[in-house]
């Protein structure tokens, strides 16, 4: 079992920066991918960024490159979602997930195992 804890969440001014975090505690050796995906109201969950835990290898899903950039601790227990560039569509709840086993989508939520509470992001036009 692993647990994740979020936070770094908040309002963000319009063209501000943030850094979310997102912590495992728990069985942390199993978990291959960490990966970050959002929901904004009346929206589907959308994957964002994931990361390898075993090989360090990054993927942004195409609409988050640029802007958005994950990276692990050195421990590989805590995982971080950087965001620059802040607009009203950012606006979201940003979840932290892991997987058990490698993943065939790497953005594909029914991939992942175990789910952050969520962090929900507010940036104000």
């Amino acid at each position: 079992q692993v647990h994740l804890e979020e936070s770094g969440g908040g309002p963000v001014e319009d063209g501000g920066s943030l850094r979310l975090s997102c912590t495992a505690s728990g069985n942390t050796d199993n978990p291959w991918w960490m990966a970050w995906f959002r929901q904004a109201p009346g929206k589907e969950r959308e994957g964002v960024a994931a990361i390898s835990r075993r090989r360090g290898v990054s993927y942004n899903d195409r609409p988050f490159k640029g802007r958005f950039t994950i990276s692990l601790d050195d421990a590989k227990t805590t995982v971080y979602l950087q965001v620059r560039n802040l607009s009203s569509d950012d606006t979201a709840e940003y979840y932290c997930t892991a997987s058990l086993d490698n993943v065939a989508v790497v953005f594909h939520p029914s991939e992942y195992n175990f789910w952050g509470q969520g962090n929900q992001v507010n940036v104000a036009s």
